[in-house]
């Protein structure tokens, strides 16, 4: 396969310039016909044995794309050619902002991993709210969309639900199910925001506003103490949450190799993701699942490049999985191939 080629050129581009890089030449090359149907068939596996009816909503495919991959919704389509099941975009907060200063994305490429501190750069709830309806409103292939959200830097937390309130009624008419981050580390404050009560006012904020039964998930950590992840176990019975996704990036460098232990601490602050992460998530996960006992369903995310990678999360109690780092290390026939194995 001709991507390891490709990778080795973007590899020596800063990654956000190759990600730029390698989405306008998607962009370009999926503008021809031809190579638009190629790519499809190159990398799609429509397959009814892999469809999934979950939270009322048909997935094609159990293999997502997690947030953060095409935070303003420019890419949707191209990106669907390659076969996900569903995309989220965002984190979307209501105000656009910058985030933080780069260089805030890093490879660790000897164990496909990263680490970022990208800190919720985006256009915003109003531009990315309109930029969806401008494509809900011409013809284009079907496509699960989820809507990440989260809070403005500037926001204390004791009004951050105000901001997610923002964000849902700006997306609620073009995103199909939202993910309620808190659990990004690389927002001051953020996470204290997975507290129960904290967590409370939020969701209760936001259903009194969904009044057309959109699934509202939240996203967690996958550094939360058992005592913490007990607390959203307890609160999934108490107020309506449609849905898990676990979990965010981590703030564990224990899980690289040495070598990497002392480039880590050189980049500094940052969430880790990729391959170093798939055995933390999972045994959170599995905790999720065994206090859950199915009364909802589980979005698996964390350390996933291969099918079996894919299984384990199934296995340990995952409805539906997403990929991020793994897709930047494996490819675009990542999917393909991840559908073929399941």
């Amino acid at each position: 396969m001709i991507y390891p080629l490709v990778k080795n050129t973007l590899f020596l581009f800063p990654p956000e310039t190759a990600h730029r890089i390698s989405m306008n030449g998607l962009h370009a090359v999926s503008s021809l016909p031809f190579l638009k149907h190629w790519i499809a068939h190159q990398f799609q596996y429509p397959s009814t044995r892999l469809k999934k009816t979950i939270m009322g909503l048909e997935f094609p495919n159990p293999v997502g794309l997690g947030a953060g991959f095409d935070k303003n919704a420019e890419h949707l389509d191209v990106l669907a050619l390659l076969g996900f099941g569903f995309i989220e975009i965002g984190t979307v907060t209501p105000l656009a902002q910058a985030g933080n200063p780069a260089p805030r994305l890093f490879r660790l490429p000897d164990q496909k991993a990263l680490i970022n501190r990208m800190g919720f750069n985006n256009d915003g709830v109003e531009k990315i709210a309109a930029r969806l309806k401008d494509r809900k409103s011409k013809e284009h292939a079907p496509l699960i969309i989820g809507g990440n959200i989260g809070k403005n830097k500037v926001t204390e937390n004791e009004d951050a639900w105000k901001d997610y309130c923002i964000n849902f009624k700006g997306l609620e008419e073009v995103v199909d199910y939202f993910v309620v981050n808190v659990s990004s580390p690389n927002t001051p404050g953020l996470r204290a925001l997975q507290e129960k009560e904290a967590l409370r006012k939020i969701f209760a904020e936001l259903q009194g506003l969904n009044k057309n039964n959109k699934p509202i998930l939240l996203k967690i950590a996958p550094d939360l103490e058992l005592s913490a992840l007990d607390d959203i176990i307890a609160l999934t019975q108490e107020v309506k949450i449609d849905g898990l996704v676990s979990s965010n990036t981590t703030l564990d460098r224990s899980l690289l190799n040495q070598a990497n232990q002392i480039k880590a601490e050189k980049i500094g602050a940052g969430g880790l993701s990729g391959q170093p992460l798939l055995h933390k998530s999972n045994e959170v996960l599995r905790y999720l699942y065994k206090g859950i006992n199915g009364r909802i369903p589980i979005i698996a995310s964390g350390g996933i490049l291969t099918g079996a990678d894919a299984q384990s999360k199934i296995n340990a109690g995952a409805d539906l999985v997403q990929v991020w780092s793994g897709f930047i290390y494996e490819g675009p026939s990542m999917v393909k191939k991840i559908c073929q194995a399941l």
